[in-house]
């Protein structure tokens, strides 16, 4: 049996019944209305204070702090690297002709041609670097491998990295008529980033420029930065063919240690002067290390055909 005890003391006032007690009585709490009390109550009273309810709730953000929060979108490395104004005009200090401005010549068709060629090859053995020399100086290198840079970059959706790597004779920008940020030995030794050497005269097309001359060139390319440079340079621009401009392999030995870095090499004659013992000494020095793409000849007589 429960037991209730009135709002006042006994002997205060006579007993009431509940309905006059929720109706008059002012100065206490009915039976009744302390349950309301404690059922408006309870919800409150179930769920206690604890640390680790406290700590696990999420904290709120503003709307204006917000976007601060979210981590920022850098462009990839090959939008990185500095685009420079270029139309071609520059080349003529340097009296080389770049086909890329006569489309319609004889000349810019070889080029388109060989390109064509050349992407089948690589494509179908999943090549993507590749070496141009020639047997001597003279031969047309430098030509040959910035006309077949342009023409390859005009491939939709293609990128393609031009490198200068001839040491003895540094000639790529005054071939495109750019100027040489520093030389590509800090590129190669790592201490320089792709992104703030190489230069991008079109949108698909970066170039790695030298401005000076290195008689050390073959310990250059023989070193073990040289290697890891040339790696992360392939998976950080995430070109589709790199070409790479060499002194003659005949000359020097800096093409004989840069050869493990390619998978095929283009040698370049020259229709005037090159001769069959040249390029047979060419042959027998790439065998066992790389594989000869074809041999480009420059300067061909008319009834000559510009690619052997």
């Amino acid at each position: 049996m429960k037991h209730f005890a009135p709002s006042k003391a006994i002997g205060a006032g006579p007993l009431r019944g509940p309905r006059e007690t929720r109706k008059d009585d002012k100065d206490g709490m009915t039976e009744q209305g302390f349950k309301r009390f404690r059922r408006r109550r309870a919800p409150a009273a179930a769920t206690p204070f604890t640390a680790d309810a406290e700590r696990d709730r999420p904290l709120a953000v503003p709307a204006s702090a917000a976007p601060s929060l979210l981590p920022a979108t850098l462009p990839e490395p090959w939008d990185r690297i500095r685009q420079v104004p270029f139309d071609g005009a520059g080349h003529q200090e340097a009296r080389l002709p770049l086909v890329s401005r006569f489309r319609t010549a004889p000349a810019a068709k070889s080029f388109d041609l060989l390109r064509t060629r050349l992407l089948h090859t690589l494509k179908a053995r999943g090549w993507k670097r590749v070496a141009v020399t020639a047997p001597a100086a003279g031969c047309g290198t430098t030509f040959s491998a910035v006309n077949l840079a342009l023409s390859l970059a005009r491939v939709p959706g293609s990128r393609t990295v031009l490198m200068d790597m001839n040491f003895r004779r540094p000639g790529l920008a005054c071939a495109l008529g750019l100027q040489a940020p520093a030389n590509m030995t800090g590129v190669l030794s790592g201490t320089v980033p792709m992104e703030e050497h190489l230069l991008r005269p079109l949108p698909s097309l970066a170039v790695g420029l030298n401005n000076a001359a290195d008689q050390n060139a073959a310990e250059i390319l023989h070193s073990g930065t040289c290697i890891e440079s040339l790696d992360g340079l392939m998976l950080r621009s995430g070109a589709d063919v790199a070409l790479f401009d060499l002194p003659p392999v005949l000359e020097h030995d800096d093409t004989a240690a840069f050869l493990p870095q390619v998978d095929g090499v283009l040698i370049i004659s020259d229709g005037t002067s090159t001769t069959a013992a040249q390029l047979a000494a060419c042959e027998k020095m790439l065998a066992g290390h790389t594989q000869l793409l074809g041999v480009v000849l420059n300067r061909a007589r008319k009834s000559d055909s510009s690619l052997l």
